[in-house]
């Protein structure tokens, strides 16, 4: 793990790349961010988490970071143990934003598990249309287990727009919170709330219907050798649709729920 700090005081915000070995793209925007952002007020947090995975290219050593928090000092697997120690850097932020890529299809977005009023903002300031609220989801990654954090989503994997679009959006989220100098600006966001992942076995997978595009009653949003996923619920909308992005998913079925408000 990697701690870069610039500024000093209050607030604390952090923001993490790296926490995936294959997503280099945020690994780059903190070393962006270390080499330009002139911090207005309070101090800022670099971190790169998972430095062997991505020298090695791969999604982690071990096992995966994102789903082992808050994770065992005294665990022999590497992520699992390293887990504790990204925690005590982080805990007590007053803002965290985790960056991330997928092979998903665009557009953008954000996740949070809980909504406080930090995160509100954390959303509203960053030119994303959509969050997805995983709280009910999983209890083992980064954003669901210190507050005010958020992931963002910020492209495909392995492409310059990931990364050009996250530098943007990470120097919003960084306005926001007063660390960099500048006006937010906020906007609506619409909230899709994810409580199921879709299984993947084994064949060649296919995947019929993107990000947040409502699949109607009686469609298959994916399917492989083993499985037929036909749509049974009506306003189900697919989240991290990927054919590849997985192993064993194919994403996860979600529903509009409604619209965060900028604050006021």
């Amino acid at each position: 793990m990697r701690l870069i700090e610039r500024g000093s005081g209050s607030p604390r915000i952090a923001v993490v790349g790296g926490i995936h070995g294959d997503e280099p793209a945020g690994e780059r925007i903190v070393d962006r961010l270390a080499d330009t952002a002139t911090v207005e007020d309070g101090t800022l947090q670099l971190v790169v988490a998972n430095e062997p995975a991505l020298a090695a290219g791969a999604r982690y050593t071990e096992t995966d970071l994102n789903r082992t928090f808050p994770g065992d000092i005294d665990a022999d697997e590497y992520e699992r143990a390293l887990a504790p120690r990204l925690v005590s850097v982080l805990e007590g932020a007053d803002a965290i934003l985790a960056l991330h890529t997928s092979q998903s299809a665009p557009p953008p977005f954000a996740i949070y598990s809980e909504l406080t009023e930090t995160v509100r903002r954390s959303v509203t300031g960053m030119p994303v249309e959509y969050v997805v609220d995983a709280g009910s989801l999983r209890d083992t990654t980064l954003d669901s287990t210190l507050p005010n954090t958020i992931s963002l989503e910020t492209g495909k994997q392995g492409s310059t727009d990931a990364v050009e679009f996250g530098l943007e959006a990470t120097r919003d989220f960084l306005r926001v919170h007063g660390i960099l100098a500048g006006e937010p600006t906020y906007t609506e966001t619409t909230v899709a709330t994810v409580d199921e992942e879709v299984p993947k076995g084994s064949g060649r997978p296919e995947v019929f219907y993107e990000n947040f595009e409502e699949i109607p009653e009686g469609e298959v949003f994916a399917r492989d050798e083993e499985y037929t996923h036909r749509v049974t619920a009506p306003g189900t909308v697919p989240v991290l649709a990927s054919e590849h992005g997985y192993e064993d998913i194919f994403g996860l079925y979600g529903r509009i729920t409604g619209t965060i408000e900028p604050p006021s």
